[in-house]
């Protein structure tokens, strides 16, 4: 059982409003998060910005991390780590020597070292570390999981997955290696590795290959744009992710998310983002909002005291599959993991 709001002095009563705080601006999802934790009525939200980026409204802002803490004669209770990549692990380390707990936006960190000390003390201060895998609490994925559980699909013989998008506009930190930890196999990889973690767990090998062809000139020194990533399972399964930024610049919407599951009894096709209705000069999305889904179980684990899957363990296998595939791109080579 991990602490719960109300269990220490220090924290809020149950019924009282959860004191979220949203450390930075620098990801755009930021401002998703913002706007859905302003609508509640069981948060009392502050967001911090200390690098400027003044493009959340309506909300309480303060201009740094330190304000944020001390926002409240309490502290936090939670709080959303959605700054660059590398600046994870100093706010989720502070979160846990504070007992507070944290939603961390993917990946988890930029090095498996800093993953597995973040997840460490998270564990050991008995606070909830869950990594924001939005599409985790897609309808579709969720589909998946179970048709892999009931047997629907057989025994699964491949998976081709694409997590596609533009090469992001306005937060240069993307592209930057030493903010971000690499280009788009960082940014792209781990939804899907969550995805394939959830239905044949972690994998025995990753190769990797990765150019700067896309977006030639736009993307900081070292940062691949496009990558293509195989994982094999020690069922001898392979499964291949496209991680590349290679959505048009002028393209209606950001990007897209899809899997092909390949089984001996069926198969199963995901387009996580294909909900919309077009119509000239227009892209109009409707149905499941996977952000909101996300922040309902962070905040009930909150109250529970309860671990919130995808959890920190989970955002630190990933950062695993990324760092092979980083060190396979430098070796030409496939990449053991661990078991």
């Amino acid at each position: 059982m991990l602490n719960a709001p109300g269990q220490d002095p220090a924290n809020a009563s149950a019924d009282a409003p959860l004191r979220v705080a949203l450390m930075s601006c620098a990801h755009t999802h930021a401002f998703s998060y913002a706007a859905l934790l302003e609508a509640r009525a069981d948060v009392d939200l502050v967001v911090a910005d200390p690098d400027g980026y003044g493009d959340v409204r309506g909300v309480r802002v303060v201009g740094s991390y330190q304000d944020a803490w001390e926002a409240w004669p309490e502290g936090p209770d939670a709080i959303v780590v959605t700054s660059a990549n590398a600046h994870h692990r100093e706010l989720v380390l502070e979160a846990a020597r504070r007992g507070v707990h944290v939603l961390c936006e993917k990946p988890l960190a930029t090095t498996v070292a800093d993953a597995e000390e973040m997840v460490a003390d998270c564990r050991e201060a008995g606070v909830v570390l869950m990594t924001a895998f939005p599409v985790h609490f897609s309808p579709a994925v969720q589909a998946l999981r179970a048709a892999v559980a009931d047997g629907t699909l057989g025994e699964i013989v491949g998976l081709t997955g694409t997590n596609n998008g533009k090469l992001p506009a306005g937060r240069d930190w993307f592209t930057d290696v030493e903010l971000a930890g690499g280009g788009s196999l960082v940014d792209h990889t781990v939804h899907l590795a969550e995805i394939l973690d959830s239905v044949l767990g972690e994998p025995e090998s990753v190769h990797a290959v990765s150019n700067r062809i896309l977006y030639a000139g736009r993307a900081g020194e070292g940062a691949e744009t496009g990558g293509l990533v195989t994982l094999t399972y020690s069922s001898g399964v392979v499964a291949a992710i496209d991680c590349s930024w290679s959505m048009p610049a002028d393209a209606p919407t950001w990007g897209g998310l899809t899997l092909q599951a390949l089984g001996t009894g069926g198969q199963l096709q995901i387009d996580a983002f294909a909900q919309h209705v077009g119509g000239p000069g227009q892209w109009l999305p409707y149905g499941t909002d996977l952000d909101a889904l996300l922040l309902d179980a962070f905040l009930d684990a909150v109250r529970a005291g309860e671990a919130a899957a995808p959890t920190g363990e989970v955002g630190l296998r990933t950062v695993r599959v990324v760092a092979a595939a980083q060190e396979s791109v430098r070796t030409g080579q496939p990449v053991a993991l661990a078991g």
